[in-house]
């Protein structure tokens, strides 16, 4: 029952970032929200589940990152088991990976906060490349047009 204390870090400090609620999970447990959308939950038996595009669920688990869903293993859901302080860290990256793909499509410099966060989060290239998507096609706009006074 030791992994209790590390959940409640989680949550602890997933309430702490911006736009992110916490709620009751309807199959128990925990459930984080960036606005509406879910960035993961977890259970009572220290299981962390977080939903990602397939792309980026692949390649998690093609790098031994995640494990597949126990219940929907074909989906974007992926699964982590906390039961130490080690296994916090990573579960703690994991829901940044998922928090980020919402973020940027709100902040006002998507393009920095994707940066920024890619180097704290020590992003390779390959996840940096995964997360582009989701900047919007706005923020790599340049205007042309001069500007007069």
């Amino acid at each position: 029952m030791g992994y209790l204390k590390y959940l409640k870090k989680l949550e602890g400090i997933l309430s702490t970032w911006p736009n992110v609620s916490v709620h009751p999970h309807r199959f128990g447990g925990r459930e984080f929200r960036f606005r509406s959308a879910e960035l993961g939950h977890v259970h009572v038996g220290g299981i962390v589940d977080i939903p990602f595009p397939c792309l980026v669920r692949d390649a998690l688990l093609a790098e031994r990152l995640a494990e597949e869903h126990r219940w929907v293993p074909n989906s974007g859901w992926t699964s982590f088991r906390i039961q130490g302080e080690e296994d916090l860290s990573h579960a703690l990256w994991l829901m940044r990976l998922s928090y980020l793909r919402y973020a940027v499509k709100t902040a006002a410099d998507p393009r920095g906060l994707l940066e920024q966060e890619s180097a704290g989060l020590h992003l390779s290239p390959k996840f940096k490349l995964l997360l582009e998507p989701f900047v919007p096609k706005t923020a790599y706009r340049v205007s042309a047009t001069a500007i007069t006074a």
